[in-house]
């Protein structure tokens, strides 16, 4: 195990239901009556990016609003607002790590291991979020970011994946990925690169078929841990 990429959303940080009040907070500014409550945000989890999202919404819920003549303006100016709102949950400390993330990236740099992000989420977003909770040098502790501007195509594609592995000179093979979802386990699967789910409220009851573990929590995780749990991976999912 040469490297540890790690997911964001649900993986460095619980940051789900921050998402979620923050596309509330845009729906309410732009005036529609749309609310998402957890039950509803857990299925539209299914998709991922913040557009998208919106979009699969409409597509069950309000199916002729995706007709308007003005909906290509209109989604991404709504998903503007929505990363407004959120980033200033992440600035107001709102968005902690998971417990055991930090011992974890702590451990990583002083055995010299290569940390990396491979997430679907905008760069603003990650850059934030590591801020406020690490500082602002902690950004140059990651060897890549690959995020969700970096690549055409998002989870569950593997593009995100490859970007991060080819960035850092590395066979698959010689990473773990730590993720929450499906959608990350799938990406991962596709980009042969072994994968360890950690579960939170929203992806648990998830199919991680085909997942190296499935534990529940980082808290007294170790670098030793996850290099024995690299140890089962077989060159291929």
């Amino acid at each position: 195990m040469k490297a540890l990429i790690f997911d964001v959303d649900g993986t460095l940080a619980d940051t789900e239901d921050a998402h979620r009040e923050a596309f509330n907070d845009a729906f309410a500014a732009a005036g529609y009556d749309w609310h998402w409550d957890r039950a509803l945000y857990k299925k539209l989890l299914a998709v991922t990016g913040g557009q998208q999202r919106i979009r699969f919404f409409l597509e069950s819920h309000d199916p002729a609003f995706l007709q308007r003549d003005d909906i290509d303006d209109i989604v991404p100016a709504l998903h503007k607002a929505k990363t407004a709102s959120f980033v200033g949950r992440l600035q107001q400390g709102q968005v902690p790590l998971r417990p055991g993330i930090e011992d974890l990236i702590t451990a990583a740099r002083a055995q010299n291991l290569t940390i990396a992000i491979a997430t679907t989420t905008t760069p603003i977003n990650v850059t934030t979020l590591l801020t406020a909770n690490l500082g602002e040098a902690s950004i140059d502790w990651f060897a890549c970011i690959g995020d969700g501007g970096k690549v055409p195509n998002l989870k569950p594609e593997p593009d995100v994946y490859n970007w991060v592995v080819d960035q850092l000179g590395l066979d698959p093979s010689d990473t773990l990925a730590l993720e929450d979802s499906r959608n990350g386990l799938v990406s991962c699967e596709r980009a042969a690169v072994p994968c360890l789910i950690v579960t939170n409220d929203y992806t648990e009851g998830q199919d991680f078929s085909g997942a190296l573990d499935i534990l529940d929590t980082y808290e007294g995780l170790t670098i030793e841990a996850l290099s024995a749990i690299h140890g089962r991976f077989k060159g291929g999912i």
